[in-house]
């Protein structure tokens, strides 16, 4: 299952943000912090999403880019989230987060306590990179289509849907 930029404007629109989006991504697409922040943050997507989510540049960057124009300070957190985790990896590893094997990511997360951790926007690193980067992926999957089916939810709150959905029993 593909996410594309419309399953981000999907998950904005849900947040309440979707307005200006698409004026949003072409004001900010030559920005290069929100260029490395969306680079940066598919390494966390390839660990955290289901192995049958095919996470797209142009969703993460809408998805990015959107939030960024609805909160102030969101794009400064974001980074320094990930400046923590490249540094929690680099004592571990030598190596930055995205430089280490795919299949490793998702235990630097778990070794690092974000699993564990309490989203907080001014906790430990753990609970900065749970709630900059952990949990606002999650939320951009499961507030799409795609990333509704993959739970159960074909028609998350806030997407349009049939009545179909509506009369099934639970």
């Amino acid at each position: 299952m593909e996410l594309t930029r419309r399953d981000a404007l999907v998950a904005l629109g849900v947040a309440g943000t979707a307005t200006g989006g698409a004026y949003a991504v072409s004001r900010l697409e030559d920005d290069d912090t929100a260029e490395a922040v969306v680079e940066r943050l598919s390494h966390v997507a390839e660990a955290v999403y289901p192995s049958e989510v095919d996470v797209t540049h142009d969703f993460l960057e809408t998805y990015v880019v959107g939030r960024v124009e609805e909160r102030d300070g969101y794009l400064e957190g974001v980074t320094d989230a990930l400046d923590s985790l490249d540094s929690y990896t680099r004592n571990l590893r030598h190596e930055g987060f995205g430089d280490a094997p795919p299949d490793a990511r998702d235990s630097l997360l778990r070794y690092m306590g974000v699993d564990e951790a309490e989203p907080a926007p001014d906790g430990t690193e753990a609970e900065r990179v749970r709630y900059y980067v952990v949990n606002e992926l999650q939320y951009a999957l499961y507030t799409t289509p795609v990333g509704g089916k993959l739970v159960g939810i074909e028609n998350p709150v806030g997407y349009p849907g049939g009545l179909n959905s509506y009369r099934r029993e639970p």
